[in-house]
């Protein structure tokens, strides 16, 4: 069966690919993390795109059917143009959730946690233009959290600090509403609601993106054709879910059970010459 390609710039797509596989559980998922060039937020759009659209022709090449974007600094500065060049592959990009913050906040408050290049893309311009007038948006760039989180200090006091710095500002304001722009924080979702308190609604977009996934996969036929693809009783069975990292493979898969749930092999790529290349 062809996988659904899954990536990001290191762990925090794996709340997307989470969120996939519990919709879809018999699904095949490939997921790589490029944690060699792990936090995207800081870089160059030029340079997220680069990475992107080489990431997206690895995953076509093994096959993937459909490409998930599970990164929002990748999807501000590299969606449209993945589109553009590969436009016969379906993609699902990420976005912050203003709209369905802006439904249902109480307050018209509502605070934006997401990375620099978020808030600079076209991608969330529009989204505010559509859907936040009316509503007061807080936005907070979080400095280090994507590089806590990706060394799995989820708890840690460093944590709570970085999250406290940017959300007591917006309590005092009166946000209701959090939303998460950025893949990497809804694994630090306890530790925001022991801050703001459970008053405050925190917005998790992996299970709308997984739930995109899915409509796209059905209008697209793609399930029906896997469903009924015949295998060859001889080949060797793929597992559903395969985890691909330019980083360290055997710290990554040391923290899998913690952040997933479940086990899983973690496979070693390494960047030479601007491609990906099997370690």
């Amino acid at each position: 069966m062809r996988p659904i390609g899954i990536f990001d710039s290191g762990i925090g797509g794996l709340t997307v690919l989470r969120a996939i596989h519990q919709l879809m559980p018999d699904e095949p998922l490939l997921y790589l993390a490029d944690q060699a060039h792990v936090p995207y937020g800081p870089r160059r759009l030029e340079e997220v795109r680069h990475f992107s659209e080489v990431i997206t022709r690895y995953l076509l090449d093994q096959g993937a059917r459909l490409i998930v974007v599970a990164c929002n600094t990748a999807s501000a500065a590299a969606l449209k143009y993945l589109r553009s060049i590969f436009p016969d592959v379906p993609f699902v990009g990420m976005e912050p959730a203003v709209k369905p913050a802006a439904e249902h906040t109480r307050s018209g408050v509502v605070g934006v946690l997401a990375t620099p290049a978020t808030f600079q893309g076209e991608l969330y311009a529009s989204v505010v233009e559509r859907f936040g007038q009316g509503v007061k948006l807080l936005q907070h760039t979080c400095p280090g959290l994507v590089t806590q989180i990706e060394s799995g200090a989820l708890e840690s006091s460093e944590t709570r600090r970085i999250l406290e710095e940017a959300l007591q500002p917006m309590l005092k304001q009166g946000i209701d509403t959090v939303v998460l722009g950025c893949t990497h924080y809804p694994f630090v979702i306890p530790l925001i609601q022991q801050i703001t308190g459970q008053g405050v609604r925190v917005i998790d977009p992996a299970p709308a993106v997984a739930r995109q996934v899915q409509r796209l996969l059905v209008a697209s036929n793609l399930l029906e054709l896997d469903s009924m693809m015949q295998v060859d009783i001889l080949q060797k069975p793929q597992p559903l879910l395969q985890i691909i990292t330019t980083g360290d493979p055997i710290r990554l898969e040391s923290m899998l059970p913690g952040l997933l749930g479940d086990k899983a092999p973690v496979v070693s790529l390494t960047w030479k010459g601007g491609k990906l290349n099997s370690s």
